[in-house]
Order: structure tokens, then C-alpha cells, then sequence
């Protein structure tokens, strides 16, 4: 137990130097660590708590995905029935009362035009095997559509951990660090943004659903009958509020051209002639084909650009478009076109979200708590050294020496791993400095009782370190269970403060068991001394 060769000693004090020397920019300014070049400078961000931020609790608005989910159903069964083989001929199919009906022309198509629905609809299971639609026949030729409380269940789970991703994408696309994103219930998403300044602009970037289509303008449409919102057949009233004609609103066709589902980029850009800012976008292959060929069967006409159900402008097609790339301009301002950009970029928000609580957290609140934790931890770290010098002595010099080395280690595996330190995360790191002298407690007292057994010193300090060692690993393996649970289950505070408490067990074992042990192996090989005092 007390044998270390050469090379084993030159591995632990290497490896123990190289993480306190990592450890060291953490308590420096990221202002002089970003000059230092290519040298490894990792460094731990810091909470929200202690960083300042903003805080977002956002909440899905069910019911427009019902309703959008019957206005995706009604343009499956309108396009099934007229596309397949034979036609089937319906009628207007009504989305009244939150369900989907429409009539047969011809009765003996029922069997046909079920078979069809039972097609587009999962075969009327979805996958949780649980049916999505209930298809009832009528009066013998009129169909009833209607969703399922499981369906719709089952899209609102889907919907959610979709709109959790792109919540993700959009933020970092901010260039913020480490930012906390976490679903919050069946509904809900909490966002936490550390060092965000502009709370105001994140609510506006994460709300806006992106839903950029481009469709026909119906020029055929009334100005007079606009207002009143009524529309051709086959069309449908958006508003345009940048409309030349002075009517704030358009009629467009309800096909819809081409979708931002095939978009491959999106990018802030300045229109060469005017300089104005300017969002370009660029269409995957199969966007890009249907582009051109939509271009070039309507030159000289107008065609809609879309976002969230607003028209943003409909400019002419004067000549075919073949490059795959588009641009949408409009009274766009530098920071509103890059946030249009980076929000179709992440892709459209599959629902609706709103914000239902916000808070702001000041940098001087973080530095105040930043400041009561360190204060704090210079307290414990003190007291637990002269506790442990006054009562051991030399056993316990080398305890206090393992102590200040673990708390450098905990923060160079911090930064290493990009954590973030959080309040809790303050509070795991004091437990971690009252609790790192536990092993060492264990093994003096297990050498002063080998001791009074009339044992030699080599003796004791052998078998005090190996009998010691089980009781310290059983001891640490149900901490770090406790501690698993909290990191695998919690989420905000309670995961910051696990993830300090398991590094702070894994560092503080080596270091209060391997590192100490092997300073007093060193110390009794120079001195073999014949008594010890602990």
C-alpha cells in the first residue's frame, strides 16, 4: 500500500499540476484570457444566477396546433381524393366545430374513399398505436373526421420536443453561452439566457413561428370585398400591411409554391442598389427546381411572400428565377432581418408558443452572490484547516494540502467539461470543501487505533489507508448514486449543484486517499520515524 515507484509519483504530481494550472483561468477575466492565443485557456461559464440573464417560461397554444393540424388533414383528403385512381369527387369540406366533413357526389365510393382516409391517417392509428382520427360515414355518402384526445396528445408531445430544438438552435445561434432550455410539463419550455442583455428581442426572436410560404397572388380579387374578407374560391385574405394599394390586406391562391421546409439558408444581407437591409434566402435542390419552374410558368405575375400569415411584400415575377436563391425585402432594420434570418434558418416553430413568465436577473445581483459564495467558501475552507492541523497535525498538514488541490481540480474539470457554476453550484462546492476531509478522518483515526494495538508506525499507516479504503469507497459510491439521481432527474439548480457534487466525489477520493497517501509514503521512506504523533 505504501510502495510507489518513481513513475507512479511523477504521474499523480503531473496530473495533479496540469489541472491546477488549468484551473487557473477560471479566476481570471475572460478579457485577458481571450490574448493568451493557442494556449489552452478553458474556462467555466457561469448561471444565470450569477451572471445575470434573462428567464422565459413559454407555454404551447394547443389549440392552434389542433387547428392547424385539421387545416394540414383538410389539404391531405382534398388532395388524396383528386389524385388517386379513380377520382373521387367531394364537395367543400367544412372544418367546423373542430372536425373535417365533406360529401360524396357518388355514394358508391363510400368503401373507396374510406380506404383512402385510412391511408393518409396511419390507418387510423398513430404511433403510439392509439387511433388519431375517428372516420364516421353519415348519412350513407357524408364523411366526419374528427381528432382523437390521444391524437392529439400524441401531436402535442411531438410539437413540443420539436419546438424545444428549435428553441435551441435559434438562441445559439446568438452566440450565447451555455444556455438553460428544458421542457417544463407537457406544455411548457424554460428558458434561461445567462448574460443576455435585451430580454425583449430573445421573447421576440423565440415567438415568432417563421412559417414562410410563398403562394400566387389572385388578382381577380375585389379590393371592396378584401376588407370584408372575402375571397374567390380557391383563395384566401391575408393582410399586408406594406401594401402599395393602400388595402391592407392581399387575396393568394391557398397552393402553396414552395415552403420554408426547403430552405437551406438564410442569410442578413444589403440590397446593392439601395443598401437597405435585406434577407437572402437560399432552396434545397428540390426547393430550387420547384422555384424555377413556378417562375417560369408565371412571368409577369405576382406572387406573395409569407411569413406567419402576414404578407411581408409581393413583387413581380419579371423574369424566371433559376438560381435557387430568393430574396425578401421589406422596412427591415439590420437586427430585424438577421432575427428573421436566424429564425427561418432554425427552421419554423411547429406550434405556437407564448411567454407566460419572464424575469430579469442583474449582473450586480450575480456579483453580489458570487461574492457571498466565495466569502463563504474561504470560511469553510479555513475553519476545516485548522480543524484538521489542531487535531492530526502532520496528517492533517497533508489532509488541508489534498483540500486546496481538490477545489482547483473541481474547477479545472469544470471548465474543462464546459459546466456551468451556478448558486447551487457554489453551495456543492462548500459541502465538497467540508466534506473532501471525510476520507482523511477516517484513515488518521484508523491509524491512531492501529496505534494503541501496539502496531508500528509503517504499520498502522498501512493498514489504516487499506481498512479505511472500503468504508470510503462504500461510503462516496451512495453519495454519488444520491447525486446521480438529482443530475438524471433535476433540472435548473438542482442539476448545477449535482454536477459539482460528482466531480467533487470522484476529485476529492483521489486526492484525500491516492495524493495524501502518497506524501506520506514519501515522508515515512525519508524518515522512518519510530513514533508518530496523530
Amino acid at each position: 500500500m505504501l510502495d510507489f515507484p518513481r513513475w507512479k509519483i511523477g504521474s499523480i504530481i503531473g496530473l495533479l499540476a496540469a489541472l491546477c494550472l488549468l484551473a487557473i483561468p477560471s479566476f481570471l477575466p475572460e478579457s485577458t484570457t481571450s490574448q493568451w492565443g493557442r494556449i489552452p485557456h478553458p474556462h467555466i461559464n457561469l448561471g444565470l444566477d450569477l451572471a445575470g440573464g434573462s428567464y422565459l417560461l413559454l407555454e404551447a397554444d394547443t389549440a392552434d396546433l389542433a387547428a392547424t393540424r385539421i387545416e394540414a388533414m383538410r389539404d391531405s383528403v382534398a388532395g388524396t381524393m383528386r389524385n388517386g385512381t379513380p377520382r373521387i369527387e367531394i364537395g367543400d369540406i367544412s372544418t367546423r366545430g373542430g372536425q373535417l366533413t365533406f360529401l360524396l357526389r357518388d355514394p358508391s365510393q363510400v368503401d373507396a374513399a374510406r380506404e383512402r382516409l385510412l391511408a393518409i391517417t396511419g390507418g387510423g392509428a398513430g404511433m403510439s398505436g392509439q387511433r388519431e382520427w375517428d372516420i364516421n360515414v353519415v348519412d350513407t355518402s357524408r364523411f366526419v373526421l374528427k381528432p382523437t384526445q390521444a391524437g392529439l396528445t400524441q401531436a402535442v408531445d411531438t410539437a413540443m420536443k420539436d419546438a424545444t430544438e428549435v428553441v435551441r438552435r435559434r438562441i445559439d445561434a446568438l452566440g450565447t453561452k451555455e444556455p438553460t432550455i428544458v421542457r417544463q410539463g407537457a406544455t411548457r419550455i424554460v428558458v434561461q439566457v445567462p448574460g443576455l442583455k435585451n430580454p425583449q428581442a430573445l421573447k421576440e426572436l423565440i415567438g415568432k413561428t417563421a412559417k414562410l410560404e410563398f403562394k400566387l397572388v389572385d388578382e381577380t380579387a375585389n379590393p371592396a370585398d378584401l376588407v370584408k374578407g372575402i375571397a374567390p374560391v380557391g383563395s384566401q385574405v391575408l393582410p399586408y400591411p406594406g401594401n402599395p394599394r393602400g388595402v391592407p390586406f392581399i387575396a393568394v391562391k391557398r397552393s402553396v409554391i414552395i415552403s420554408g421546409d426547403q430552405l437551406a439558408d438564410a442569410r442578413q444581407e444589403f440590397e446593392s442598389q439601395t443598401n437597405a437591409p435585406q434577407v437572402a434566402i437560399t432552396f434545397d435542390a428540390v426547393g430550387g427546381r420547384r422555384f424555377a419552374k413556378v417562375t417560369t410558368e408565371n412571368t409577369n405575375k405576382p406572387f406573395a411572400i409569407i411569413l406567419d400569415n402576414s404578407v411581408i411584400s409581393a413583387p413581380n415575377i419579371n423574369e424566371p428565377i433559376l438560381g435557387g436563391r430568393a430574396s425578401i425585402s421589406g422596412n427591415f432594420t439590420v437586427e430585424s432581418a438577421n432575427a428573421l434570418a436566424i429564425s427561418l434558418r432554425s427552421g419554423k416553430l411547429p406550434v405556437n408558443l407564448k411567454t407566460i413568465a419572464e424575469s430579469t436577473v442583474s449582473p450586480d445581483l450575480g456579483k453580489d452572490s458570487i461574492r457571498a459564495g466565495v466569502l463563504a467558501s474561504i470560511v469553510a475552507a479555513l475553519l476545516v484547516i485548522v480543524f484538521m492541523f489542531v487535531t492530526y497535525g502532520r496528517f492533517g498538514l497533508y489532509a488541508n494540502l489534498a483540500v486546496v488541490i481538490n477545489i482547483l481540480v473541481i474547477v479545472a474539470v469544470m471548465a474543462m467539461l464546459n459546466a456551468t457554476l451556478t448558486l447551487p453550484g457554489i453551495a456543492g462546492f462548500v459541502l465538497t470543501i467540508g466534506t473532501a476531509v471525510d476520507a482523511n478522518v477516517l484513515i488518521n483515526e484508523r491509524i491512531r487505533e492501529e496505534r494503541r494495538r501496539g502496531r508500528s508506525v509503517v504499520q498502522s499507516v498501512e493498514l489504516g489507508y487499506k481498512e479505511a479504503s472500503r468504508t470510503i469507497f462504500e461510503a462516496n459510491v451512495t453519495h454519488a448514486i444520491t447525486g446521480v439521481i438529482m443530475l438524471l432527474l433535476g433540472s435548473g439548480p438542482v442539476k448545477g449543484f449535482a454536477v459539482v457534487l460528482l466531480i467533487g466525489i470522484c476529485t476529492s477520493v483521489f486526492t484525500a486517499v491516492t495524493f495524501t497517501r502518497m506524501m506520506v509514503a514519501l515522508w515515512l521512506r525519508k524518515n522512518r520515524p519510530t513514533t508518530i504523533n496523530i
